[in-house]
Formats: structure tokens, sequence, C-alpha cells
């Protein structure tokens, strides 16, 4: 956790969390600002990748694109996402994430509130990527 208020956080000083897919860090976080109701971070997707279906039973995802075509699939249905639009994805709703183009997407995220412990944050619906890369706990509180 973070020692002084406000403090700052690189994009560098944050490990990626590849498990899912894509290039995940969580910026913003119980773990390292004390944050209390939600986390944020940025994905970064190379053409090609994706983040695996899931959805979230506590929170809802603010999603911004910065850069790229982001291609999101929200209970079946996929829509395109592009520079400086958002989208809201709700509570307990299927979604995945792809970049279908050939430039690289980053889009800023951000989800509230917390799910009551970090394991509740995420329920996966299709197989993972990287499945025994090791899980870097999105928004713990520890």
């Amino acid at each position: 956790m973070a020692d002084t208020f406000p403090s700052t956080i690189s994009r560098a000083e944050v490990p990626a969390n590849r498990r899912r897919g894509g290039d995940i860090r969580v910026l913003l976080s119980p773990r390292t600002v004390a944050a209390t109701a939600g986390f944020m971070g940025i994905l970064t997707l190379a053409s090609g990748e994706y983040v695996a279906e899931h959805y979230h039973p506590y929170s809802e995802e603010y999603l911004y694109v910065v850069e790229g075509l982001l291609t999101l699939t929200i209970d079946g249905h996929a829509i395109e996402v592009g520079a400086d639009q958002a989208v809201l994805v709700p509570i307990g709703v299927r979604h995945r994430a792809e970049n279908r183009g050939g430039q690289t997407v980053r889009a800023v995220f951000h989800l509230g509130p917390l799910a009551p412990s970090p394991e509740l944050g995420h329920v996966d619906t299709e197989e993972l990527p990287h499945p025994g890369e090791h899980q870097v706990v999105v928004g713990d509180r520890a």
C-alpha cells in the first residue's frame, strides 16, 4: 500500500497481468493507494490479442478507449469502441475485449463497487489464454 497521500502510480510500477489475455495493469486499487470504492487501470491489447469472456458479479465496468479500435462483445453482441469513446458494462453482464485491428488498443478501465473479497470479483466464462500464469488479484484489498 502507498505510504503517502496523495500518491501517484506509474504503469511501469505495476506488473502486467496476462492470465486473462492482453496486458492488464491495475494502477489505483485497495492495495496500491488504499482505495475503498473501486479500482482503475489500463488495458493494452496488441493486434490479435483479447481478454477472455468474464463478468463481474458485484461491479460495473467503465471502459474508455484512448487509442485504437476495441471490439467489445457484451452478452453476445459485438460493438466497436474507438478512440475517445466510452462504454459501460453493467454488473453481471458477460463481456470480452478484442483487438481485431492492426493498431495497438489502449483503454482505461474502472470497476466499482468492490466485491466483498478479490476472488469474487471476476467469473470467467471461457477458457483463459494463459491459465498457468500467476494471477495478480485485481482490486486486492491486502
